[in-house]
């Protein structure tokens, strides 16, 4: 009972960025404009896929998809981090806390599991494209959303329970501006070798395994691609790749330097700063990668904004 109360009474403070007061409006209006630059850009994604006709394939859908992912996933913590900025306050209840925690989990595993869908698309579309429509079929790919919505409920939902068996005392520091699962256990005052455990074999299954997936397909295109005896030929298969390129390049680069510049320098404010890149930074971007190579979303933007 006592080990009860003592979790609900818990309070996380979520230090942030910096201490310095003189740098929090500057905080505050940069964040502001790169999640307002997010929201607006994969919802223009969104609309414009919705209504041109002629972008309602399996490549779209899933575009569609990763753009309305990108949003949530960056809502669960940046509107948080502005309104403790604007009303002087580090807090965050333990409720609170754990939620954000779950669905941070949720999208960002959705975010991993849709660039390996899209990689198995144009595998599909570039070694079997005479089969593609028969393969990449409407039913299958509305599954692999699922499926990958049903993983990722399921490993945030496992963690989040995990956190729930933990004690933690009545006042937390956290040294980041969300609550991230990592920093959340090891603020924990009973024993959490079964978190740990779980935290790193989660993070080999459910990382290793999509990104396995995503260079095996890739190994495959380059091979279809190096086959194909026409110049143009071989820059028109790679330029369907090139959008799903760099973004997977952006999301795996950017979180595998946030954790690798965390474990060489473990400072708050530098592991805080460098996270902004795959939550804000990362999902920002992906919509002017996919529009400005992209001839046709170029021109169902175009269409959307200006009825042209």
């Amino acid at each position: 009972m006592k080990l009860s109360n003592q979790t609900r009474l818990s309070e996380f403070l979520l230090l942030g960025f910096s201490e310095d007061p003189a740098l929090q409006p500057l905080t505050f209006g940069l964040l502001l404009c790169m999640y307002v630059i997010c929201v607006i850009g994969n919802l223009l994604i969104i609309l414009a896929i919705l209504s041109a006709t002629h972008l309602h394939t399996p490549m779209y859908f899933f575009l569609a998809n990763l753009s309305l992912v990108d949003v949530c996933f960056t809502t669960t913590t940046i509107p948080k981090m502005l309104v403790n900025i604007q009303v002087q306050s580090r807090s965050i209840s333990y409720a609170g806390c754990i939620t954000q925690m779950f669905f941070f989990m949720i999208f960002g595993g959705l975010d991993n599991f849709l660039l390996t869908v899209m990689a198995y698309d144009r595998f599909v579309a570039i070694c079997h494209p005479l089969h593609y429509t028969v393969i990449m079929n409407p039913r299958l790919c509305v599954q692999l959303v699922l499926l990958c919505l049903t993983i990722s409920v399921l490993h945030a939902l496992l963690h989040s329970l995990l956190v729930l068996r933990l004690s933690f005392s009545t006042h937390v520091e956290i040294p980041h501006f969300f609550c991230e699962l990592n920093q959340v256990i090891h603020r924990a005052c009973s024993d959490t070798f079964l978190n740990d455990l779980m935290m790193y074999f989660g993070a080999l299954l459910l990382a290793g395994g999509p990104l396995a997936g995503i260079l095996y397909s890739y190994f495959k295109i380059a091979s279809s691609i190096r086959a194909i005896s026409s110049k143009q030929g071989k820059y028109k298969a790679f330029s369907t790749c090139a959008s799903h390129l760099l973004t997977i390049s952006l999301f795996y680069g950017t979180v595998i330097g946030v954790y690798l510049s965390a474990s060489a320098a473990p400072s708050s404010a530098s592991t805080a700063t460098a996270s902004v890149m795959y939550t804000v930074v990362t999902p920002m971007l992906n919509p002017v990668i996919y529009s400005l190579r992209n001839t046709d979303m170029k021109r169902a933007l175009k269409r959307l904004l200006f009825h042209k």
